[in-house]
């Protein structure tokens, strides 16, 4: 075990009664969440060592997400998509900005989305971006916002596809999140006016690795994957063990045995955790084989990205389907709040995501089987 991962499993009690209190209320992370994830430098998880970080091996941020998401659905997600944003910065930045934003405190909190959904006027050493954004996860407990754009030079050269962060106290945020999953994950909507300097930002497809390890070479659709896979793994392991604790108490009004009890049961349980067990081979092994075509000297690969991203959504799609089975057995039970609830609209709203969007990925993967051979 790492440390991190030890830190997490330590936290799995509080942060599964943090997040009770926080759904109760209807409210975002607790401050208290926030606060051990952070002193504990799980934030930290996948920012690069050079700037503060753990620099894990894809598999350790796996195990440390997955423990996470495991405690609770919302805290998992927002530290994973916190630490997946700020590496991308940690690696990709240069001296200037990481010397600011990282250091030597602990890891900043990164939030927001970075979809192109806003524009970037270059000026000098400067871009004007303005911008509408949506699903800023984390973003109530934030350090910086992310925002995602189209340049739209005046020399005539191409537009680029970049990211950018921005101080919060720059970002206009405006709610909108009365949601049926990740609820404490408040990713509220928000808009960007602000004029950035160019060391915030990077090239999605032409960025550089000014620090960390091979790793970072994988881009920011891989290792954005990291996050949702280990999440995925924590949120379904959580709710094939509550189905299984309810059912050893549970008796159906006219029955005489436990459901535990009832092979209909005991079948799709089963069939749940061979979903999960396969699904999370099949995951752990693309992304190893990514990691090592990065120590190879290998970076970005579409057939790599297609890999994590293909066995991630599969499984995050599988898991609604499995868990669903076990909700029609657990019968009202399943209406009450409790980690099993928590886990079955989790499970759905994170299947929302375009990282596991079935349309997006198994599109593209098609499109690679049918390909002729080379």
């Amino acid at each position: 075990m790492t440390s991190l991962l030890d830190a997490a499993c330590d936290l799995f009690e509080t942060l599964d009664a943090e997040a009770a209190i926080a759904e109760e209320a209807g409210t975002p992370m607790t401050d208290r969440a926030v606060a051990l994830c952070r002193d504990a430098g799980l934030y930290g998880t996948m920012i690069t060592r050079d700037a503060g970080g753990a620099e894990l091996t894809i598999g350790e941020s796996l195990d440390v997400f997955k423990e996470l998401a495991r405690a609770d659905g919302s805290t998992g997600w927002v530290v994973m998509a916190s630490s997946t944003a700020a590496a991308y910065f940690s690696a990709f930045c240069p001296d200037s900005f990481v010397q600011q934003a990282f250091g030597d405190g602990p890891a900043p909190l990164v939030a927001g989305q970075f979809a192109p959904n806003g524009v970037a006027v270059p000026d000098g050493d400067t871009y004007a971006i303005t911008g509408a954004y949506n699903f800023g996860s984390g973003i109530e407990h934030a350090d910086w916002v992310g925002c995602g754009s189209f340049t739209a030079p005046t020399d005539g050269t191409p537009a680029d596809y970049m990211f950018a962060v921005v101080p919060k106290e720059e970002a206009n945020i405006t709610g909108n999140w009365d949601v049926l999953g990740l609820r404490a994950t408040a990713s509220y909507d928000y808009s960007i006016d602000s004029t950035v300097p160019a060391d915030r930002t990077f090239s999605f497809g032409g960025h550089t690795r000014h620090r960390g390890g091979p790793m970072y070479d994988l881009g920011v659709l891989c290792l954005t994957e990291v996050g949702h896979a280990g999440w995925v793994l924590g949120v379904l392991r959580r709710a094939i063990d509550e189905a299984a604790l309810i059912a050893r108490s549970k008796q159906r009004m006219t029955g005489k045995t436990t459901l535990a009890d009832d092979p209909r049961f005991q079948y799709d349980l089963a069939m749940a955790e061979s979903t999960l067990q396969s699904g999370e081979l099949w995951i752990r092994d693309a992304f190893h084989r990514a990691e090592q075509h990065a120590m190879a000297g290998g970076g970005i690969d579409p057939a790599i990205d297609n890999d994590v991203r293909q066995s991630t959504t599969f499984l995050t799609q599988q898991a609604c389907r499995v868990v669903q089975d076990l909700y029609l057995h657990i019968g009202t039970t399943a209406l009450r709040g409790g980690p099993f609830q928590r886990c079955f609209r989790d499970l759905h709203a994170g299947s929302q995501h375009a990282m596991v969007s079935p349309a997006h990925t198994f599109e593209f993967a098609g499109r690679l089987l049918a390909e002729p051979e080379a």
